[in-house]
Parts: structure tokens; C-alpha cells; sequence
């Protein structure tokens, strides 16, 4: 491949045309984008290094950003428990310097499901498919919806996809999953108490918005729930109501 070779990448469930160009990925510039890209830059000044460095527009106008090599965490077989206890500590290093985050001017962001309040900037898409494996290296990619959240939002969207919690899991063994998680991340009480309706109300809002664009055509919430992205989000939304009891005694035992 030379550096001007375009190779579209898979995935990609919400942004239109995204290619690789040698050692760049670019994606369409989106009205975000240019908040997106400060706080890119802002966590790469802060040597956060699970986000990829920022590079401005090309001749196109699209968005670039570094190229992460690697596998994706969803073609790849399940999270042992220590690297879940990782991925807490991953998550959490994000969300402290975000806290802190302090935009120059202000900010435009494009989240689809609103938190119920707003602590700090969130990645909003934390899932396998938004997660690059190269070893030890370790890159979130597609920061398009990143915006205003809750810790425990974020933190339980990602419960959703790496523990995983869906439909036909054990309990019992997700509770110990989700707690290795929580444990990584270095979650108090409150926080604990608060993780197993986080993940309820992050897993339902994503049914809610594809039947919500189902309805009024709005997209790409519509294509997605042409395709049938619904019949995953709402049988796990209904798993983690009948068991989020089980996963609060875990997380406070």
C-alpha cells in the first residue's frame, strides 16, 4: 500500500466513507469534529496513549487522525479477567484527564444518547469494536460521539460490549467480569451502586434511539435498525434488568 492508496475500512457503523491512507485514517469532517480533535490533542499532551494523534484535514476536507495497526478487540476471543481489570484502569486514566479537560472555546459535540446529567467529557462508544489490539498497545478509535456524560454511563456502555453482558450469559459469571472491571477502574460505593443502572440505561438508550429512527427516519439510526442492530440491543437491555440485582451484590461484596 503507498501513502496514496485509499483502502476503505470495515466498521464503521455510524460515520459514512472511512479509508486508510498509509499511516492516516480519514473520515468525513463532521460539525464535532473540530472539538473532537482538540480533545485529541489535549489527552496526547497529557501522554494519554490508548487515543489516536489528531492530524488536522487533508486536501479533501475530511478528518485525519494516526493509523492504529492491530486487531480489533471484537474479532478477538473475549477479555481475560486482568485484561478487563486493565481496560477499568484504561477507561479511568481517560475519564480523570477529562475532568480536568478545559476546551479553548466552546465546545460542539454530537452525542446520541444523552446522560442523565454531566460530569465530564465521555468517549460515549466505549465497545470491542471501537477498541485496536496491537499487543500491549491499546488504541480507542472513532471518537465522533464523545461529549458530555457520567462516568458510570461510560464505564457501563463499555460493561455492555467487554464483559460482555447480552442475552443467553451466565450471571453469575458476568458478575465476577463486570466486578474485575469495576475493580480496574477503581470504582467507591457509590460508584458500584451505581454501575448496574448505568449499564441498563446506556443498553436501553441504544434501543431506544435505532426504534426512534426506525420510526422517523433518521440517520443512520434507520439503516442500523434496517439491519438489525435492534434484536441485539433490546433482548440485552431486558438481560441486564433481570440481573443487575445479582451484579450490585457482586460488585459490594
Amino acid at each position: 500500500m503507498t501513502d496514496t492508496d485509499e483502502e476503505v475500512l470495515e466498521g464503521g457503523n455510524v460515520a459514512d466513507r472511512v479509508v486508510r491512507v498509509g499511516r492516516t485514517v480519514r473520515k468525513p469532517w463532521l460539525r464535532s469534529s473540530p472539538s473532537v480533535t482538540a480533545l485529541l490533542e489535549y489527552l496526547r499532551r497529557c501522554g494519554y496513549d490508548a487515543s489516536p494523534a489528531p492530524l488536522g484535514r487533508d486536501r479533501q476536507g475530511r478528518q485525519t487522525l494516526e493509523y492504529a495497526p492491530g486487531t480489533m478487540a471484537d474479532r478477538m476471543a473475549p477479555m481475560t479477567e486482568e485484561e478487563l481489570h486493565r481496560l477499568g484502569g484504561t477507561i479511568r486514566r481517560l475519564h480523570d484527564l477529562t475532568a480536568a479537560y478545559r476546551p479553548g472555546e466552546e465546545p460542539v459535540w454530537e452525542v446520541p444518547i444523552p446522560h442523565e446529567r454531566e460530569e465530564l467529557v465521555c468517549h460515549n462508544d466505549l465497545a470491542p469494536w471501537n477498541l485496536v489490539r496491537d499487543g500491549d498497545a491499546w488504541t480507542f478509535i472513532d471518537w465522533d460521539c464523545a461529549g458530555p456524560g457520567t462516568r458510570m454511563g461510560d464505564l457501563g456502555y463499555a460493561a455492555h460490549g467487554f464483559v460482555p453482558l447480552h442475552e443467553g450469559g451466565d450471571p453469575e459469571h458476568d458478575a465476577w467480569r463486570l466486578r474485575a472491571l469495576a475493580d480496574g477502574y477503581g470504582c467507591g460505593a457509590d460508584q458500584r451502586r451505581e454501575l448496574p443502572d448505568a449499564v441498563l440505561q446506556r443498553v436501553r438508550g441504544m434501543y431506544d434511539l435505532l426504534v426512534e429512527g426506525a420510526r422517523t427516519g433518521r440517520q443512520p439510526w434507520a439503516r442500523l435498525h434496517a439491519e438489525g442492530h435492534a434484536d441485539h440491543w433490546g433482548p440485552a437491555s431486558r438481560y441486564v434488568e433481570r440481573n443487575r440485582g445479582v451484579w450490585l451484590a457482586a460488585l459490594l461484596r
